[in-house]
């Protein structure tokens, strides 16, 4: 054998072992940067909503064209609003747990009445049963709601429960959902 042939070897040799080298420290270090993408559990505190009151402020679902829901359970019109964000509790349009417009299954035709139903404190156990079910499979959302607010604004916000091939709602009109299953099929496709 020739010494170019041995040293042609060599060289192949070492640069195999560089790559092998390079792969496993890469693989290595995404592996432990894993861990970064952990969301830590926030702490869930149910907060007695009957105790609050209008003259504190209140976190709200903001986002309502024509209705807010408070985090006390209130649904009302922008003008019965104020300023600290909670729903005036003797305001004409204002009222609390509403569910008028939920089925039984808790799907709703409008969100904040869906939000405004779910926080009704009748629905304590419904959503102690959502927190297992939820704590139970890695989902980064269920682990960073703090209290039954959060959990209803977003339990009540569409899901792929709701939705048929990720393009179509199941029902059409009660699409908004606090329950642990989504809403059935109604009508005809």
């Amino acid at each position: 054998m020739s010494v170019v042939f041995v040293r042609r070897w060599l060289v192949a040799f070492l640069i195999a072992i560089g790559i092998i080298f390079i792969i496993f420290i890469t693989l290595r270090k995404s592996y432990q940067d894993s861990d970064v993408l952990e969301v830590p559990t926030t702490e869930f505190q149910w907060i007695n909503i009957e105790n609050l009151t209008e003259f504190r402020d209140c976190r709200n679902s903001i986002q309502g064209a024509l209705l807010i829901v408070d985090e006390r359970g209130f649904v009302c019109n922008h003008k019965d609003l104020s300023a600290s964000g909670c729903c005036h509790s003797g305001g004409e349009s204002t009222k609390r747990y509403e569910c008028r417009y939920c089925q039984n299954n808790n799907c709703c035709s409008i969100y904040e009445h869906c939000v405004s139903c779910c926080l009704n404190p009748d629905n304590k156990r419904l959503l102690e049963q959502i927190l297992i079910l939820g704590s139970s499979v890695p989902n980064v959302i269920f682990k960073s709601v703090s209290d039954q607010f959060e959990l209803c604004l977003l339990k009540c916000r569409t899901s792929s429960k709701s939705v048929w091939h990720e393009n179509s709602y199941k029902d059409k009109t009660f699409k908004h959902c606090f329950g642990l299953t989504g809403p059935e099929f109604a009508g005809a496709f």
